[in-house]
């Protein structure tokens, strides 16, 4: 019995001899085909960056055309103040406040969902800046060589948006934008799937699956994962109210009815809200001629009531809330292929983006058709990277807050400095 964790295609071409007997044609023949089945198919790697190199210039194109060069701010190759690599281990940073960021590149090879294979999108993201507000997303697109790189921006189409996108305390997500044709729309997740906001690298991981599932990692950590037709809004209802149907006019939704019985008191309308203070006297000093005629305050009366109203009993016509009846919507029709993104192919990733405050490192982007193969280049990069910037952070910080302490220690040395100051100058006096 051959195990497939046991033996590789090598390990199984291996047992065949060099000269069968006639005998063993057809033993070979299987091990054949089962070294086949069993070989791990290639990860296909579409598009890798890591900005080490000053080649990024020639590989990447700013949108120079989608806004005036007054709008547009300069995107800087730097490994950051803090960080866990070499400091030639480099991302690309937003540099200049309230500005757009456009930048694309082409993949080294397109990926077309006809292929039927899994679709992974993944990426590190650094807000340095303690970002308020600003996108940090990125795109995948189609074009091919139509593709116009320089006008590159918010209108371009895109297959897919990813990534996280921050503007206020209260809005922090990681959006999942999936571009469906037929509905000529670009599908946003129902459910909001949150983002880092802190000043550290982080991780971001999308998988979309032919199956039409999905799957978003924060940190190699599943934060988000599920069906596309219950996900977003690619399919139409399942059911819809029945057109035919209305509510009958009859019926009778009012819980409770006025009581006929209940009449209102002779003489309530006439029952003030405020009497006069019966424990209240005039004062003994008070005089009516210059004070004028003593009227005692006024106090809330504890037999007003308020405006009369019927009372309410149940309503013994009700029938309940009508329920309109449901029906199989004619237009529902499942699609196998809502997973197809990129049908015509996505040929370049991209960034476009709106930064208040800048700040933002991008780093270690990679699109493949492998999960296993994007953790592994993790693990190369963001991982092995991963403490040694916490610790350099965490140093920095220390140092910026014995730098404050300090500072605030000499000020309030001069203060006292001031003080003494004064007090010989009031002696002097």
């Amino acid at each position: 019995c051959i195990s497939h964790s046991t033996f590789t295609q090598h390990s199984l071409l291996s047992l065949l001899p060099l000269h069968p007997p006639p005998h063993l044609t057809t033993t070979m023949k299987l091990l054949v085909a089962l070294a086949a089945f069993v070989a791990p198919a290639s990860a296909e790697f579409y598009f890798k960056e890591q900005f080490n190199d000053d080649g990024w210039k020639d590989r990447w194109t700013i949108s120079s055309d989608w806004k005036s060069k007054s709008e547009l701010g300069e995107w800087e190759q730097t490994a950051g103040e803090w960080y866990g690599g070499a400091a030639d281990d480099k991302g690309l940073k937003t540099s200049q406040d309230a500005k757009f960021y456009g930048l694309s590149a082409a993949m080294t090879k397109a990926f077309n969902s006809s292929d039927k294979k899994d679709l992974v999108i993944q990426y590190s993201v650094k807000h340095e800046q303690k970002i308020d507000c600003g996108g940090a997303y990125i795109k995948l697109m189609p074009g091919g060589d139509s593709f116009e790189s320089t006008k590159f921006g918010g209108d371009t189409p895109y297959g897919v948006m990813f990534g996280p996108d921050i503007c206020g305390s209260s809005n922090k997500r990681t959006h999942v934008i999936f571009n469906y044709a037929k509905k000529d729309d670009n599908l946003l997740i129902k459910k909001n799937v949150g983002c880092e906001d802190n000043q550290l690298s982080h991780l971001y991981t999308l998988v979309l699956r032919p199956d039409n599932t999905f799957e978003v990692f924060v940190d190699n950590k599943s934060v988000r994962a599920g069906k596309l037709d219950e996900e977003f809004d690619f399919l139409h209802e399942k059911e819809i109210k029945d057109p035919d149907q209305s509510k009958p006019s009859d019926w009778v939704d009012t819980k409770e009815i006025v009581d006929p019985e209940d009449i209102k008191p002779e003489g309530y309308d006439d029952i003030p809200a405020e009497i006069p203070d019966p424990e209240a006297a005039k004062p003994d000093d008070w005089d009516d001629e210059d004070d004028g005629e003593w009227e005692p305050p006024m106090v809330d009366n504890p037999e007003f009531e308020g405006p009369w109203s019927p009372k309410m009993i149940p309503n013994p016509d009700y029938k309940g809330a009508w329920v309109h009846p449901m029906i199989a919507n004619p237009d529902y029709e499942y699609d196998e292929e809502m997973y197809a993104v990129c049908k015509d192919g996505c040929t370049h990733v991209g960034f476009e983006l709106w930064q208040v405050k800048s700040g933002t490192i991008f780093d270690d982007i990679i699109v493949t058709d492998s999960l296993e193969e994007a953790q592994k280049f993790a693990e190369d990069t963001f991982f092995k990277k991963k403490d040694a910037e916490k610790d350099m952070y965490d140093e920095i910080e220390k140092k910026k807050r014995e730098e404050e302490e300090a500072a605030m220690g000499d000020e309030e040395d001069m203060d006292y400095g001031d003080m003494d100051d004064m007090d010989m100058m009031g002696d002097e006096f």
